[in-house]
């Protein structure tokens, strides 16, 4: 069975049913994601939010939705375009930036209004222009942002952060391999959980826990920079969390940070972790794991000035 049997037929396809074939919910999935609907990857498992972003993509088209795949929306799957049904009205801000150059680099932006969109920027300011990029210091943004139902991007989160390791976990990695930079790129990786369980608060408290595979760097001459050191895959032992860094200086990383994406100010990362909880996917599904970019401020320069 496939969508296009689907939309060809007559009758429509229980999403429990649905559930039960890997290939067809793989397929549904894929055209879900072409659409900027639902992140990638396409895992065949057609979990809460998978039915979540069904449902309001049938909304979105005005099609009837009663926990089935119904003829209609098959078809409408096969043959909608995303820039069509849900068009994105751009301008000259941050976000609309961030947007374009997720785009040009063949990253995932959902689209559907109030889904969220994870983003670091490495080595720019608050306006979303590069900076010097000084090793060890809080240079970086933190950003959330999602669509308005007019297709505009709504930033949520604008915060000071750091992409890198600190100077002392440099010089002194947790690993042999040397200190993990994790590298440029978009990962589906991280749920809402706990950094540090084995501590007390304040070093204990709510982050995004990495819980999938990322690539990284191990900056193993310590020089504090990417070109020439080795590009691993870690899985989720490696802890490269999204956590506070519970106001430590801005100038000082210190040791707030060995390789996590790290918000300097804890009030702020409190009003991001709440920010990430109101998520429609995260309200339909608990354990949903989000969605991350990390590009270079200078190079979002470059690529959209």
């Amino acid at each position: 069975m496939t969508l296009s049997t689907i939309a060809a037929g007559p009758a429509a396809v229980p999403i429990t049913k649905l559930g039960q074939n890997a290939t067809l919910a793989k397929e549904v999935q894929t055209r879900l994601t072409v659409l900027g609907c639902l992140d990638p990857p396409s895992d065949g498992q057609f979990g809460s939010a998978s039915r979540l972003t069904l449902a309001r993509y049938a909304k979105l088209r005005g099609f009837a939705f009663k926990d089935a795949l119904t003829p209609q929306i098959a078809k409408g799957l096969l043959t909608d375009k995303a820039d069509a049904i849900l068009p994105l009205r751009l301008g000259s801000d941050f976000a609309s930036r961030m947007v374009r150059y997720l785009q040009a680099k063949g990253m995932h932006v959902a689209r559907l209004p109030g889904f969220l969109n994870i983003v670091y920027v490495e080595g720019a300011d608050q306006s979303g222009r590069h900076n010097a990029d000084t090793p060890n210091v809080f240079n970086d943004r933190r950003t959330v942002f999602h669509f308005d139902s007019s297709g505009r991007p709504v930033m949520d989160i604008n915060a000071l952060c750091t992409t890198e390791p600190g100077r002392f976990f440099t010089e002194h990695p947790l690993n042999p391999g040397g200190a993990a930079r994790i590298a440029f790129g978009q990962y589906k990786s991280w749920t809402i959980g706990t950094h540090h369980p084995e501590l007390v608060p304040p070093r204990r408290h709510e982050a995004l826990v990495q819980a999938a595979k990322i690539h990284i760097f191990r900056d193993a001459n310590k020089d504090g920079i990417r070109p020439g050191d080795k590009e691993l895959i870690v899985d989720a032992g490696a802890g490269i969390n999204q956590h506070s860094g519970l106001n430590q200086s801005p100038q000082d990383i210190g040791k707030l940070s060995a390789g996590c994406l790290v918000g300097q100010d804890d009030a702020e990362h409190k009003k991001f972790m709440k920010v990430l909880r109101g998520d429609p996917r995260f309200v339909a599904n608990n354990g949903y794991r989000f969605m991350t970019a990390v590009i270079a401020g200078d190079d979002l320069d470059k690529k959209v000035p």
